[in-house]
């Protein structure tokens, strides 16, 4: 029964993640826009379906997944083996990636838009392995006591850079998947690593050295996706692009002479299609594809656990159930936001654009940016595990609002890149310039913490349906290429809020509140 009333507690809360989209969404359809999409019935069921199918997951990772994950940290943490911390910090990383859901739905979107020429599967491998090989790094670095600020003025040197040379197709692509790398599997198991291990050894401190892990998992995947697509347009075949924008428009459909596989979310439609013998079929062999997603992460931790730390998993049924919770929710999300959040932002787009002012596409950028942020859970983790590191001197809230309005500026400004269509490039680089600049400056102490918050602010909610916008709003505006306009706005949502949080902490340095309240 206890396992009941907090799975309804999981429910209500995923729902309640997802209640500001569903205002903003509402006031705009019944205020600005003054009509309701044609398929709003698809529309909310699938809303329902990614808040049942979020809360199985979150589920699940609480009975199965981090459990066993803090354990196998503490037990690693114990024996201050080096070469074992990072190979697990490595596994942790790789596993952790190549199943959080925004990177499926990212990937999945690239390999449709690029017909083929990004493969999907290959994104999620480069992005899981530069994951996990920075993880390794950010273990050594709180360990050995580096302060990050070097590391990450020298990483996003090596970002912009490559992004000059970097093809158009794919930089937003690569800020994005930079961007969704820390989600709703990610960000507890890295975090919770990094600030166990600063706790833990003498001479560290948790705020200092413990955040950091998550701002290097969204760096190094920018680098590697970047030179990834260096050589696929390089060396590839070319894509055609008014044929992607009229595989788009049609409804980002599902096969293409160019062989893309059918999106697994589309078993749905298939009950209607194809009989509904047919689609259990169909839809219980993307079930086994979400195991397949799934099972780097559960053979990292069942090898960690009976062939490194040789102890026996307590309460294995417990811990059985909840693997089976969280492929099951994976796909029920899945499902989910292809009903529901893709045709949303969609549709949002295409009426906005109708109108005869774009100030309500801003408007309506800047509140979903805003709104979202504020409900997501990972942030409101990060701000907790703040408050605790600076002893309750760091207010979680004013972190919130912080971010928020960092999140809110950045969709709004990515928003108007795709209208006026400016390269993103200037965008990129001018954004992380003056990054680098605030780091120099920036209290070091905040700096962990200002590049962390930067990459737990695309939830699982939020990517789909700002990634829907942004294709949306380069489908409907004349003159604009899908693969190179459309990708984007979660890199400006990643880059704003560092910026607000350090210029925040600079300030309040100079006025003296700050350093007596971290001191």
């Amino acid at each position: 029964m206890s396992q009941l009333s907090e799975f309804l507690r999981i429910l209500q809360h995923s729902f309640r993640n997802l209640l500001p989209i569903i205002l903003v969404v509402s006031f705009f359809q019944l205020v600005i826009v003054r009509q309701m999409p044609d398929d709003l019935m698809s529309m909310t069921f699938g809303l329902l379906v990614v808040v049942f199918g979020v809360a199985l997951f979150l589920q699940g990772l609480e009975l199965g997944i981090f459990p066993i994950g803090k354990n196998l940290s503490n037990e690693f943490a114990r024996k201050g083996s080096l070469p074992l911390l990072m190979l697990f910090g490595f596994c942790l990383g790789f596993s952790a990636v190549i199943a959080e859901p925004a990177l499926i739905a990212v990937a999945n979107q690239a390999e449709m838009i690029s017909l083929g020429r990004i493969d999907g599967f290959t994104l999620r491998m480069l992005v899981a392995l530069s994951v996990g090989m920075v993880v390794a790094l950010g273990v050594v670095r709180t360990i050995l006591g580096h302060a990050l600020h070097w590391y990450m003025i020298i990483g996003y040197l090596l970002v912009v850079g490559v992004t000059f040379f970097a093809p158009e197709e794919i930089v937003g692509l690569a800020y994005d998947s930079g961007g969704v790398t820390t989600n709703i599997v990610t960000v507890p198991l890295i975090a919770s690593l990094g600030i166990g291990l600063a706790s833990s050894i003498r001479g560290r401190n948790a705020l200092a050295h413990g955040f950091g892990l998550v701002a290097l998992a969204v760096m190094v995947p920018m680098i590697s996706v970047q030179l990834y697509g260096i050589v696929v347009y390089s060396f590839g075949e070319t894509a055609d692009a008014v044929v992607m924008g009229a595989e788009l428009a049609s409804g980002m459909a599902a096969v293409t002479e160019s062989g893309v596989q059918v999106e697994p979310a589309l078993a749905a439609s298939a009950v209607v299609e194809s009989g509904f013998g047919a689609a259990l079929l169909g839809m219980f062999i993307d079930l086994l594809t979400m195991f397949r997603d799934v099972l780097p992460i559960i053979a990292v931790i069942l090898i960690f656990q009976y062939l490194v730390i040789r102890k026996h998993i307590a309460h294995v049924h417990k811990v059985m159930g909840g693997f089976v919770l969280v492929i099951v929710g994976l796909y029920a999300f899945v499902v989910g936001l292809k009903l529901g959040l893709f045709p949303i932002g969609r549709s949002m787009a295409e009426q906005l654009i109708g109108l005869d002012t774009l100030l309500y596409v801003y408007l309506f950028a800047f509140s979903i940016g805003f709104a979202t942020t504020m409900a997501e859970p990972a942030l409101i983790a990060i701000g907790q595990k703040a408050e605790e590191a600076g002893k309750g001197r760091l207010d979680g809230n004013r972190i919130r609002l912080l971010v928020a309005l960092g999140v809110a500026v950045g969709i709004t400004v990515g928003v108007h890149r795709i209208i006026t269509g400016d390269s993103i490039h200037y965008y990129i680089m001018g954004g992380y310039t003056l990054v680098i600049l605030l780091t120099w400056f920036a209290p070091k102490y905040i700096v962990p913490l200002a590049f962390d918050l930067g990459g737990v602010t695309t939830s699982e909610v939020t990517v789909p349906l700002v990634t829907a916008l942004g294709i949306g709003l380069a489908t409907q505006i004349e003159g604009r290429n899908v693969l190179i306009d459309g990708f984007g706005l979660i890199a400006f949502a990643s880059i704003f809020p560092i910026v607000t949080v350090m210029l925040y902490a600079i300030a309040m340095e100079r006025s003296g509140r700050l350093k007596g309240e971290i001191s």
